[in-house]
């Protein structure tokens, strides 16, 4: 009889144990769907705002509670703003995230003049902005520093990289869907060179302190 309970008992805590680790995959899945999630930076299109290395936190349910995969809003909150940072699925390939800042909404009008940006007929507060080429391009050449004017359609936004002569945005490929915003990037959470060895001296030192916790602006 001894035997047969000891058997029991181990079935029941295996039980909890496997219980214990459902819940916590679908409590974390639950979270990464509608709550928050990690990203990190690969490149320096929003060079200096975000720096490649940077690993940030996107709060997913600012603008919403959406269908897990489809990305439709079923319970709205609020909706992108200028001057917030999101990421989002790339118009062109849905599979690669991509994080910009969002410059104009649905109705406004966009221009760029010789790298100035107007946001219906008027310049934007650009603070974050920085160029790096002092060569302006005609239109002709490129729409990098002479784009415009467009008006963003309903139910997309407009973005931009705040690396101005150095980001593939909205320049180049027009507009993002709302239901392809996954969220607005909030905080800075971990912060190294991601150039350097991972296991290596080289890589612990590289550690950017200073950027731990740093709110996204």
């Amino acid at each position: 009889m001894a035997y047969i309970q000891s058997k029991k008992k181990k079935k029941s805590t295996f039980r909890e144990y496997a219980e214990a680790i459902i819940i916590a995959l679908i409590l974390a899945l639950f979270i990464r769907t509608f709550v928050v999630q990690a990203f990190k930076i690969p490149s320096g299109s929003m060079l200096p705002t975000l720096q490649i290395g940077d690993h940030i936190l996107v709060s997913k349910f600012i603008y919403g509670i959406r269908m897990p995969f489809s990305g439709k809003v079923i319970i709205p909150v609020k909706t992108p703003q200028p001057g917030d940072i999101i990421v989002f699925r790339f118009p062109r390939d849905p599979s690669l995230d991509y994080i910009k800042r969002v410059i104009a909404v649905a109705g406004d009008t966009v221009e760029i003049r010789d790298k100035k940006v107007y946001v219906n007929g008027k310049p934007i507060d650009d603070r974050y902005a920085v160029h790096t080429d002092p060569r302006i391009l005609p239109r002709s050449v490129s729409p990098r520093d002479n784009f415009g004017p467009v008006t963003v359609p309903q139910g997309k936004v407009f973005v931009m990289g705040d690396n101005r002569d150095n980001s593939f945005d909205g320049r180049f490929w027009g507009f993002v869907d709302l239901d392809a915003v996954l969220g607005k990037a909030y905080i800075i959470y971990w912060s190294w060179d991601v150039q350097k060895p991972l296991f290596s001296l080289d890589r612990f030192e590289s550690i950017r302190w200073n950027r731990l916790g740093d709110i996204v602006h």
